[in-house]
C-alpha cells in the first residue's frame, strides 16, 4: 500500500475521531475507551499494513 494512502487513512480516521469528541456529547469515560479502542485498532493495522504482524505471530507462535 503507498504511502500516501496510509497518510491519507490516518488523517481520515483523526478528523472522525475529532468530530466525534467534539459534537457527540458523552461521558469522559466513554470518551477515553473509545479513544484507545481507535489507536489499538490503528497500530494492529498499520503493523499489518508493513508487514510486523506476520513477524510478531511467527515469535508468538514459535518460529
Amino acid at each position: 500500500m503507498p504511502l500516501v494512502h496510509v497518510l491519507l487513512v490516518l488523517i481520515v480516521v483523526g478528523v472522525l475521531l475529532w468530530l466525534v469528541n467534539t459534537y457527540i456529547p458523552m461521558a469522559a469515560s466513554i470518551k477515553s475507551i473509545l479513544n484507545a479502542v481507535v489507536v489499538i485498532v490503528v497500530v494492529l493495522w498499520l503493523l499489518n499494513v508493513f508487514g510486523l504482524m506476520e513477524n510478531l505471530t511467527r515469535l508468538r507462535v514459535g518460529k
